[in-house]
């Protein structure tokens, strides 16, 4: 029996079950938009950030599976400066939505990393009680030249830990390239050479500050293979994204927002495509999955249990993931559909399609 965490508009629900038979069997914070979950590998505990409009951000945490929550402290922004070179910031200094939220390693039990909208990036080093702005990042003089890609504001939704280096994260933004530290956050690399974005002038395509990767993800294997859903097309590294490259996009589509890859094979991956720009759903309404075995050299296309008519189910970049058997995939979407498929993405059965909009899934561990 598994477990997944669905994150939707309407609350945090629980829903269990094995190959094709699954059920929704819990449903906390009834109402309220949950933006992202956790179910941290290392504890067993679970996490859901709320976006709570007027009453700010909230992050919750169980220690006993969804038996009772406790209130946290969120990530918060300090005070803005009213002088020197951030007092004319344009961009707000709160936090609008917690995007991510990622256990460090196994070796600190208590260290969590929250990316947030705008995008700044939050440490804990104690479980969730507090938070620390990654100042080096966030004072960078690029900065300025992040922007927002379909929100006000730039925001990030990757965070990736090093397995093999505490000290190295990577994160991606929207719209701002991807990011990497060597040193726990005191200094930064921008790392999105190769990405080229097509929406700005021809001057500017190749500008790594401007990139809109929607989402980026690690082989845990081999930590140096990276692959990206692009606002633009897929990219794949093998060198740690010190270099991305293009891969030709398959049918029906490039474009789309998640990506998963398999945290064994460096050469498998799984992308759901959409059509591009402004329609934002399936081609022609019918709803697939691409999964590459040869790291992005050819694709085989899946339909088989997902709508294949007037479907306009939109997968958001944390609504795709892989479980821990590598066999067990999850997919949601913007309309309330929740998909299960138990054979790497083959064949689907649908767990529900009257959900709230989902922004996030997790299995458990």
């Amino acid at each position: 029996m598994q477990t997944l965490l669905v994150a939707s508009r309407k609350g945090l629900f629980v829903v269990r079950g094995q190959g094709a038979q699954w059920a929704v069997v819990g449903h906390h914070f009834a109402g309220d938009p949950v933006t992202q979950v956790l179910a941290d590998p290392r504890t067993g505990h679970w996490f859901a950030a709320l976006r709570m409009g007027h009453f700010g951000v909230k992050l919750r945490k169980s220690t006993d599976q969804g038996a009772s929550w406790t209130e946290m402290a969120a990530p918060a922004f300090p005070p803005k400066p009213t002088s020197g070179p951030l007092a004319d910031d344009p961009t707000p200094w709160n936090v609008d939505l917690i995007w991510a939220l990622t256990p460090g390693s196994a070796a600190q039990p208590g260290t969590l990393w929250a990316g947030c909208m705008p995008a700044g990036l939050f440490k804990s080093e104690d479980g969730g009680a507090s938070w620390a702005l990654c100042t080096a990042l966030w004072e960078d003089p690029r900065r300025p030249g992040w922007f927002g890609g379909g929100n006000d504001f730039p925001g990030m939704h990757s965070v990736l830990v090093d397995p093999r280096n505490a000290q190295h994260i990577t994160v991606a933004i929207s719209c701002g390239g991807v990011w990497q530290t060597q040193d726990g956050g005191a200094s930064w690399a921008l790392t999105a050479a190769g990405m080229t974005a097509d929406y700005l002038p021809a001057d500017s395509t190749d500008d790594q500050n401007t990139q809109d990767p929607h989402r980026v993800v690690r082989c845990a294997a081999q930590p140096n293979v990276l692959w990206a859903q692009h606002h633009c097309g897929i990219y794949r590294s093998a060198n740690g994204g010190q270099r991305w490259q293009r891969i030709a996009a398959p049918a029906p589509s490039g474009f789309g927002f998640a990506v998963a890859c398999d945290p064994q094979d460096p050469l498998r991956a799984w992308l759901v495509p959409a059509q591009a720009d402004t329609h934002r759903y399936p081609v022609d309404g019918k709803m697939v999955v691409n999964r590459t075995d040869d790291g992005g050299k050819t694709f085989q296309t899946f339909s088989a249990g997902l709508p294949q008519t007037h479907a306009y189910h939109l997968v958001y970049r944390h609504c795709l993931e892989l479980a821990a058997d590598r066999q067990t995939l999850a997919m949601a979407s913007t309309t309330g559909g929740l998909w299960v498929s138990a054979d790497a993405g083959e064949h689907w059965h649908t767990v529900s399609q009257d959900l709230p909009p989902v922004a996030a899934l997790g299995f458990v561990p």
